[in-house]
């Protein structure tokens, strides 16, 4: 490879469920591109972040937690997520928590393909006082596998993010740049609204909505720099409905002003956002409806 030649390409990003892999994409790419929650497979779709340096652009690409516990429809589509990312990719960011490794963490690591160079994330480092064990926890994952590098960070923090940015720059080929500098994502505002939707429902009412609550968006417009937006919440069950629209409608209009103020600030302009909930039974269950959604 040339020296101070510019190299460009895709980074996976890969997991076990709520470890922080959108919390790290947000965090690279420096913009809310994916959304977080502490409820785990908040993440259902291949969300690519885009990260432009002098000498480099990193092509990141956060997949949904690799789901060994569930088998719907919606989970094996989410599955075939992860397994059809790895495919073609030019670097790995295997993300595990700092708190140590467990049986998920094996099988998120029987996926990673040969000849593609992996670094390890060893993520909530910060969160871990006793600088010995994290050492310990670093040679485990070192022995389980040839890392190309191995960097605790915190993704909530940022704290070595910028180191592990300059560990995968050096793994990338040398290219032209696939995006503008300025670009972010691939994902169109419109799925992003939806996606801000669904984070701010499942932050306020995780605990009490099974993960497949879903979320539609009827009708998206945009007049100059104001954005009009219709969107369906979608429950599994009619008392799902309630729990969502709240006592005479408060939760309802908390996560619309939530989700509101967050696409304002994605989209940089003012956003007019209307709100419904419907119920669909068993609809991640069902292999037609999960495509049709737009779940793979």
């Amino acid at each position: 490879m040339t020296a101070g030649a510019f190299r460009t390409g895709t980074v996976a990003i890969v997991g076990r469920p709520n470890v922080g892999k959108s919390t790290l994409l947000n965090r690279l790419v420096g913009a809310h591109v994916s959304i977080t929650s502490r409820k785990a497979q908040t993440t259902r779709h291949r969300i690519l972040g885009i990260r432009t340096e002098p000498s480099a652009q990193l092509v990141f690409v956060d997949t949904p937690g690799y789901q060994t516990r569930f088998a719907n429809a919606l989970n094996r589509a989410m599955n075939r997520a992860v397994t059809g990312t790895l495919a073609g990719v030019d670097a790995l960011v295997l993300v595990v928590e700092a708190t140590g490794w467990d049986e998920r963490d094996d099988a998120v690591l029987a996926l990673l393909p040969p000849g593609v160079p992996a670094v390890l994330a060893l993520n909530k480092a910060d969160r871990v006082k006793d600088r010995a064990k994290l050492a310990r926890l670093l040679a485990d994952c070192a022995a389980r596998h040839a890392f190309a590098a191995l960097v605790p960070v915190s993704a909530e923090k940022g704290t070595q993010v910028e180191a592990l940015v300059g560990e995968l720059a050096r793994l990338l080929p040398e290219g032209e740049p696939a995006y503008e500098p300025d670009a972010l994502t691939d994902r169109s505002e419109r799925f992003l609204a939806a996606e801000l939707v669904r984070e701010k429902l499942f932050r306020l009412l995780g605990d009490e909505l099974p993960y497949t609550t879903a979320v539609l968006i009827e009708k998206f417009e945009q007049e100059g720099q104001l954005r009009r937006v219709a969107a369906s919440i979608v429950v599994d069950r009619p008392g799902h409905k309630g729990i969502v629209i709240g006592e005479q409608g408060a939760t309802l209009k908390r996560i619309g002003t939530e989700a509101r103020v967050a696409m304002e600030a994605l989209f940089g302009g003012k956003v007019f956002l209307e709100l419904w909930v419907k119920v669909k039974s068993g609809w991640a269950d069902d292999e037609a409806v999960v495509r049709q959604w737009g779940h793979g």
